[in-house]
């Protein structure tokens, strides 16, 4: 976790000078200092710029509101390809014509769309600060349909949750997750309230359109024997933790773990379900990890 001094020598994201349709660094969650912005990441930058200025003056518009437009997504992703290699199947034409550009997005308007981290907040939650993020979105027209709309605490629970997600957006298929805490409280779901929201879809849909997460939290008090629990009872698609601990209330973390802790997180690995053995030091599970960072690639060793 950050301290104070340290968040202090950093400038939010959203102040950056310049605003990109992708980001050129990386930025922090408040977990870890974020690195400097590396060679390859500058000049990805500078291209962006580049063909932004180029392609917005060309179409009579600002560079910022060129940005906004599938046009201008569609140049971010040539300044990708142009730096990192082919990455993204994507034209210059379509960078160059909006029409073109809008053409080909309206097109992919009926895929398939599964959103594997999606949360809402049970029913006596006091977590207020999210009521305060849905205002925020509002505010910054990142969502059309928030903006001058109050927001409260009923519009994170289950009814609003999912009328947005399976009635109002794209999604087919999606997977609960969910936030521990050191106060109980503070979960964002137990895991029983996200097998129960689990099943409640799946039921009414009469077929698979609801996965969910277990949180685990190592180094609690019975945390191995939860976890074991919850695999046995509630049979989650995925287990999930955060490496600070208390992700929800940071400032309460007591329990924070490494990945490569062998005495403590050994014990858990050996008893997921193994999908697929890739060689004899690495095998493939359900497991997922929060805002951890990687410090080590292991997979090169």
């Amino acid at each position: 976790m950050m301290s104070p001094d340290e968040i202090a020598r950093l400038i939010p994201a959203e102040k950056a000078h310049f605003r990109s349709p992708i980001p050129t660094q990386a930025i922090s969650s408040d977990e870890f200092l974020p690195g400097i912005q590396t060679p390859k990441q500058k000049e990805f930058e500078s291209r962006m710029k580049d063909i932004g200025a180029t392609l917005a003056k060309n179409q009579g518009i600002p560079r910022r509101r060129f940005f906004q437009s599938a046009a201008g997504m569609a140049a971010a992703f040539l300044a990708m390809n142009d730096t990192f290699g082919p990455l993204y199947s994507v034209s210059h034409a379509e960078a160059a014509t909006p029409e073109l550009a809008n053409e080909r997005a309206a097109g992919f308007k009926d895929q398939f769309i599964m959103d594997m981290h999606t949360h809402f907040l049970r029913d006596d939650t006091r977590l207020e600060g999210f009521v305060r993020s849905r205002e925020a979105v509002g505010k910054a027209s990142w969502n059309p349909a928030l903006v001058d709309k109050p927001q409260t605490l009923d519009d994170l629970k289950f009814a609003n949750y999912f009328k947005e997600v399976y009635l109002d957006s794209d999604t087919k298929v999606a997977l609960i997750s969910g936030s521990g805490s050191e106060d109980p409280r503070d979960w964002f779901l137990t895991n029983a309230m996200k097998a129960q929201a689990r099943q409640s879809v799946n039921q009414e849909s009469g077929t698979k359109r609801m996965f969910s997460h277990a949180i685990f939290m190592p180094g609690m008090p019975g945390w191995l024997e939860k976890a074991e629990a919850d695999h046995e009872n509630l049979k989650p698609d995925s287990f999930k933790g955060y490496t600070i601990g208390d992700n929800t209330n940071k400032q309460l973390s007591k329990h924070p773990w490494r990945l490569d802790d062998e005495k403590l997180l050994y014990p858990f690995y050996e008893k997921l379900p193994v999908l697929e053995v890739l060689s004899s030091k690495h095998f493939v599970a359900d497991l997922t990890i929060g805002l951890g960072k990687v410090a080590y690639d292991y997979l090169v060793d």
